[in-house]
């Protein structure tokens, strides 16, 4: 695999100098030094925030890392973090990194299995977590696996008062002295994949690859991430994406606060009111899907529908340097009769979202970015860190994820795979060789993503290697484009696209309960449940039209020709989604396998 037959791409570094030797924890005093009453984590309050100051949270942190350190933990100890994203959390992680220890985070959706492997596998011997129930999980999970139970610390029974009252004969010397062991070098956490293909792996990522990568993306974009400004994280922090945001937020000096409860995400918004927020494509599919069925209910679909059009070719005038006259007149009345509605759901401060864990689609980028709000689409996986390209705001190309971070190398491979060069890029995984030499070629990372880079050194994402569908002719089809506009229909929860050996394409439609009982009120329609939906013929025939306004998009080939709605919901608890909302398609594929079948019967 030769350079130089490889197209690639990169960001130089220019204007700062790499921090290649800091810790997170050395970042974080560097934070508190420069202003210790500056307020760095927001606590939630009934329903209000509670603002913590830099030197209180560090004060905090202190005190529970040395109980961890009287407890007996040492440097590199694994400590796994065990609960719903929220201020806990954070200070569950840096509490283990100033003790010298690497934070094992546990997805709150993980079976007993999935925990069992990840005990045994990281040799977990302590673990922070939220409840009694998380307790008891993580108690049966080590039965389970035959090792001993982890000494777990709970945070809804007190344990943060109950470390630092261990602790207390723990000097600040002591202290300092097991955090200094920490470098840039040294591992900060193991975040094991999410399992979408067979047994997690734990990816080992330092304490450099943290700081590294906060370091370049706030170089990439310094108005998003800066001093002052305000982030409502949301998404799981057991996730790389959340995890890095955190370190992030914490590094900059921005005010960083946590909701877990989706439903209560909308007056979190309203009451934090966050000048950038973070998430993966569906959360900005949802809040699409969601303002189309309020305006339906309100039959307000043909405003908003022309609303929708006028943001989308607005976004894409920006893009041409020139906006007609007319178009500028039309979205200046659909900002106060739409757009305005829209932002003030998200808190009425948000300028700016990042959007990563796969790729959003050009409409609504368009769409938000017509709106008001410029969703900054990059690409990143657990192995590098998350983020190693990102879109820059005043050079954004929409429906691409940017160009690497500086630092950062990016390159096609012959057949098309996405490799990876740089800070960001993980070390190894956990006690598996053989892997990390599977997935490392000639010093680039095979991140198994198929994409493209166009002259401007911009890339494109095409889909997952292991993803591409072979239809017995020999068509090489990449179900994502086909997936992504059928998501658009405020319906339809999870397509799954499905033709590999087959003679042409198809596609199973799951359909999201959410949306369902205002879709059908907006219809005219009686309450059902997902079963009775799925053969319902109204719902049916508008699945039909929505298969068919996706067909005209692509070739005669790549079209869908058959599908089936089926009466199940796909989630995270059920198995058939990743943290990230990622379909799991091998489970998928097994557990479907007859209906699959049915659809190419004929």
């Amino acid at each position: 695999m030769s350079p130089a037959t490889m197209q690639q791409s990169t960001t130089p570094v220019v204007g700062f100098e790499v921090d290649t030797t800091s810790s997170t924890t050395d970042v974080f005093l560097a934070t508190v030094t420069e202003n210790p009453n500056r307020p760095l984590v927001a606590k939630p309050v009934e329903d209000d925030w509670e603002e913590v100051s830099a030197g209180e949270f560090l004060t905090q942190v202190r005190n529970a890392a040395k109980g961890l350190i009287a407890s007996g933990v040492e440097v590199g100890d694994r400590i796994a973090i065990f609960g719903p994203t929220s201020y806990e959390w954070t200070l569950s992680d840096y509490t283990a990194w100033f003790a010298g220890a690497v934070s094992v985070p546990f997805y709150d959706t993980s079976s007993e299995a999935q925990l069992a492997w990840m005990i045994q596998d990281a040799g977990v011997g302590r673990g922070l977590v939220s409840s009694r129930e998380h307790a008891d999980r993580v108690e049966a999970a080590a039965a389970a696996a035959g090792v001993p139970a982890p000494q777990l610390w709970i945070w809804d029974q007190g344990a943060f008062s109950e470390l630092e009252a261990t602790g207390r004969q723990i000097s600040d010397d002591a202290l300092e002295a097991q955090r200094q062991q920490v470098t840039g070098d040294s591992v900060a956490t193991l975040i094991y994949t999410s399992g979408t293909t067979g047994r997690p792996k734990g990816c080992v990522l330092t304490h450099g690859n943290f700081v590294q990568t906060a370091q370049a993306a706030q170089m990439q974009i310094p108005d998003v991430f800066a001093t002052g400004m305000r982030c409502l994280l949301f998404l799981p922090q057991a996730h790389v994406f959340a995890r890095f945001i955190e370190v992030l937020s914490i590094s900059s000096g921005a005010l960083l606060a946590h909701q877990s409860d989706l439903t209560k995400l909308t007056d979190s918004l309203g009451s934090f009111r966050p000048s950038f927020i973070l998430g993966v494509p569906r959360v900005f599919e949802k809040v699409y899907n969601s303002a189309l069925a309020k305006a339906e209910s309100g039959g307000q679909d043909k405003i908003f529908r022309r609303a929708e059009q006028v943001a989308v070719a607005y976004s894409k005038a920006m893009d041409a340097g020139k906006i007609p006259i007319t178009l500028k007149l039309q979205h200046a009345l659909f900002d106060k009769l739409v757009y305005s509605k829209l932002r003030s759901v998200m808190g009425n401060n948000v300028t700016h979202a990042v959007s990563g864990g796969g790729p959003l689609g050009a409409h609504l980028g368009h769409f938000f970015r017509g709106v008001g709000l410029i969703v900054l689409e990059g690409y990143g996986l657990t192995e590098t860190t998350a983020p190693i390209t990102v879109n820059v705001p005043d050079k954004a190309k929409i429906g691409t994820v940017g160009v690497p971070l500086p630092g950062v190398s990016v390159a096609i491979a012959p057949d098309g795979e996405i490799l990876a060069k740089g800070a960001p890029v993980f070390r190894e995984y956990w006690n598996n060789p053989k892997a990390t030499a599977k997935e490392f070629h000639d010093g680039w990372f095979a991140t198994g993503d198929l994409g493209s880079l166009d002259e401007d050194g911009y890339l494109t994402i095409n889909g997952r290697k292991k993803e591409i569908i072979v239809t017995s002719s020999g068509k090489n089809i990449a179900p994502a484009p086909l997936e992504d506009a059928l998501r658009r229909h405020p319906l339809i929860g999870q397509p799954v696209v499905v033709g590999d050996n087959r003679k042409f394409i198809s596609a199973l439609i799951f359909l999201d309960s959410e949306v369902l009982p205002t879709w059908l009120k907006n219809q005219d329609l009686p309450e059902m449940d997902l079963r009775q939906a799925s053969a319902d013929e109204t719902v049916r025939a508008t699945i039909e039209k929505a298969v068919e306004n996706v067909n005209r998009t692509v070739s005669r080939a790549e079209g869908i020709k058959k599908f089936a709605i089926l009466p199940v919901e796909l989630t995270e608890d059920n198995g058939y989604l990743s943290a990230k909302q990622s379909v799991k398609r091998h489970a998928v594929g097994k557990d479907f396998a007859a209906d699959i079948d049915v659809l190419y019967a004929d």
